[in-house]
């Protein structure tokens, strides 16, 4: 140790953070991600078949908050009379155009003002946005 860092570390009570601190949580790091290594190595996870991707089981069901997604793209299922291709196509191109148009819609609502009574355009289609997500979240959790 240099006469510098000992001075420091009897100045302020405590050691300096380079290289001393930085250097202890390396060697904690690299033992740490060694034992988890032999402990991989010593008791691997069980494997389970393969999953087939072309079959799902007919009950899943996502988390909540994929719920609405998971409801809309059932939904459009029932454009299929379009033919194969409409109810992925609708399904996943819908759900894009609804992300961009929340995404665009502080550039398109150009109102200054800030308080929303003043902003009735946003206002409404906020509402309109959160009550169409919470709907198609019931609709999945319950169907």
């Amino acid at each position: 140790m240099a006469y510098e860092d000992l001075k420091a570390y009897s100045k302020y009570g405590s050691e300096p953070f380079f290289p001393h601190h930085v250097l202890r949580q390396v060697i904690q790091f690299t033992v740490l991600f060694a034992l988890l290594i032999l402990l991989s190595y010593l008791a691997p996870a069980p494997l389970s078949p393969n999953a087939d991707p072309f079959e799902s089981p007919a009950n899943v069901k996502p988390d909540w908050f994929f719920l609405a997604a998971h409801q809309f793209l059932k939904l459009s299922e029932k454009m299929s009379f379009l033919g194969p291709w409409a109810p992925k196509v609708f399904g996943v191109l819908a759900q894009g155009v609804g992300a961009l148009a929340i995404w665009f819609l502080p550039f398109w609502d150009r109102n200054p003002e800030r308080h929303p009574s003043r902003r009735p355009t946003a206002i409404r289609i906020g509402i309109a946005m959160v009550f169409f997500f919470l709907v198609m979240t019931l609709w999945g959790h319950f169907s």
